[in-house]
């Protein structure tokens, strides 16, 4: 695990899903509820959904992203990662991430 001091800790919320998610330096690993992405959502909709921040930015293999999701249904839980992920990921370098997060949604 590494320094708590790089952890990025945030929540994301959509309709009745809420995420906690933990964004770390590592290798672009993506743990949802202790399983990994895609053993989590079978769709791939909801994959590209979730790592679509990452794109935007093209540093999907710098982080490593722990989450715990709960409540709504899978799109709603996908939608809320998807949002924790952005503001980890905005929190984390506000002056140069944050428009091009904001910008793409």
């Amino acid at each position: 695990m590494p320094d708590m001091n790089e952890v990025t800790r945030t929540t994301g919320r959509r309709k009745e899903a809420a995420a906690r998610v933990f964004l770390a330096p590592g290798t672009g690993k993506i743990t949802v509820n202790g399983r990994d992405l895609d053993t989590y959502f079978c769709r791939s909709q909801l994959i590209t959904l979730v790592t679509q921040p990452f794109e935007v930015l093209g540093n999907g293999e710098e982080f490593d992203v722990v989450a715990t999701v709960r409540g709504g249904g899978e799109t709603g839980q996908a939608g809320a990662l998807r949002h924790g992920i952005a503001r980890a990921l905005a929190d984390r370098h506000p002056d140069e991430w944050r428009v091009p997060v904001t910008k793409a949604g």
